[in-house]
């Protein structure tokens, strides 16, 4: 199962893809990652997919990443009599804490960390940000509006304060207990929602404890003008261009998806694209024009994966929008401008060891036109490091845990293979170059360059290159 491109594809499970054959068909068409949303799954539905990849990642032999994307905080007006009202532009209306039900003039807000966060000259955005109001004068339990932006507003709708910093964490209370049973379960990539500050990721780092890597999806404007802070916190970044597009003018998501993808690749951070880029595919069999070159925007920015939501999960041709997305990709890292652009966006190495050695490896790889760069790492931060320079020959990481393999498969041009650690040097460089002829990606006479730390088995120690031929059989290396 080599893939024939670097960036990986993230596939959200839903009714339509919830069986362990639409699983594997996924999987085949090209997905590397699940994910499970936890917004609309139950502990128990979450546990089955869980098996069912297990199940699969078993069939195909292959390590499969596992990402539950948690809930956050959701904040909700309260309910209308008859169910909504027609807010009038210019008109003022009125959030305060009476239950009674709402009506063109005020509306109950349950939420009274809101009330402690606004201030007059703040904006509300409601359903979506099809309504747009002005706070006018705040108050501990009332705020006065005018409505920018009218339209109807129903029971429950959605709000969102592009302007104000809340007080309270990006764990709900069901999001503890969620976090709690897809440990439990064994997933490998936690997504969190509702970033504001990097403390919301150190409280999910305390519960996680190592256990699964966490991803900060980027949603909010407070979480972009603190991306320095939260990257140095987190595990991977994603760019929510859902909420972000109501958060913020949407003309400005762009260019923050491009800020925040150069960001995570400085930092050595895998950084998905999400939201609405196949989004026609729910309904067609085939794209638009537009959400194409979206895809493959993308992929000319380097980014490590890209994700599909309501395409895999509930739409009518999931496997047809992994497949088309796997053609994107193979077509835009084939084409004769990827690689300049790619390369142009490279960093400076850091003043570290690990850092030096992947730098070099990549140099040397590429000026002697080696088949494959393999490196040999346990906790997975070889592969990171090496996979950060997007090297241009393929990357193969060797590690003795399933569990590494899995976090892997999110990472930029990282193919991962399962194999006990190595026993001596002889051994390392022997079963790199048997597993980069038998994966396809060396052939007889040509030479891989590897990666490794020694003494053999510390983490972090990646201090040792060595360039192995490829004999004449698969074990004469």
């Amino acid at each position: 199962m080599r893939r024939l491109r670097r960036a990986k594809i993230v596939a959200t499970l839903g009714p339509a893809s919830s069986s362990a054959a639409v699983i594997a068909r996924l999987f085949e068409a090209g997905a590397d990652v699940f994910r499970i949303n936890m917004s609309h799954t139950s502990h128990d539905k979450m546990r089955e997919l869980v098996a069912a990849i297990r199940s699969v990642e078993k069939q195909f032999d292959r390590p499969i990443g596992i990402l539950v994307d948690l809930q956050g905080p959701k904040l909700r007006v309260g309910a209308f009599a008859g169910g909504s009202a027609q807010l009038a532009k210019n008109a003022t209306f009125t959030f305060d804490t009476d239950t009674a039900a709402g009506n063109a003039e005020r509306v109950c807000l349950p939420h009274p960390e809101i009330f402690a966060a606004v201030k007059p000259g703040h904006t509300l955005l409601l359903d979506d940000g099809k309504i747009r109001l002005t706070v006018e004068d705040a108050q501990p339990k009332k705020l006065t509006t005018k409505v920018v932006v009218g339209g109807k507003l129903s029971d429950r709708k959605g709000v969102s304060l592009p302007d104000s910093t809340l007080p309270f964490s990006a764990l709900a209370e069901k999001d503890r207990s969620d976090l709690e049973a897809a440990l439990d379960a064994g997933i490998d990539w936690v997504a969190l929602s509702f970033i504001q500050r990097p403390e919301d990721i150190a409280e999910a780092k305390k519960i996680t404890r190592g256990r699964a890597a966490v991803m900060a999806k980027i949603e909010k404007p407070q979480a972009v003008s603190r991306l320095q802070e939260i990257l140095e916190l987190c595990d991977a970044l994603m760019v929510a261009r859902g909420d972000l597009g109501v958060e913020m003018p949407i003309e400005k998501v762009p260019g923050v998806q491009k800020q925040m993808t150069r960001a995570a690749r400085w930092a050595g951070k895998p950084v998905v694209v999400a939201t609405q880029m196949l989004e026609s595919m729910i309904n067609a069999p085939v794209p638009t024009r537009a959400e194409v070159s979206d895809v493959a925007t993308a992929i000319f920015e380097g980014a490590d994966a890209v994700m599909l939501s309501a395409e895999s999960a509930a739409g009518q041709y999931p496997a047809e929008a992994v497949a088309m997305m796997n053609r994107i990709a193979e077509e835009v890292e084939h084409d004769p401008t990827y690689r300049s652009i790619v390369t142009a966006q490279r960093a400076e190495p850091e003043a570290t060891g690990a850092d030096a050695i992947a730098d070099a490896a990549r140099q040397i790889a590429e000026h002697l036109e080696l088949s494959a760069l393999v490196c040999w790492t346990g906790s997975g931060s070889t592969g990171l490091r090496v996979a950060r320079e997007r090297p241009k020959p393929p990357v193969i990481a060797l590690s003795p845990r399933v569990e590494t393999g899995r976090k892997l498969s999110l990472v930029w041009g990282v193919h991962c293979v399962i194999t006990e650690d190595a026993h001596d040097l002889d051994d390392m460089v022997n079963r790199a170059g048997r597993i980069a002829f038998r994966e396809g990606f060396a052939r007889a006479g040509e030479r891989v360059i590897i990666v490794a730390g020694v003494p053999l088995g510390t983490p972090g120690a990646t201090n040792m290159l060595r360039i192995a031929y490829i004999g004449d059989k698969a074990d004469d290396v």
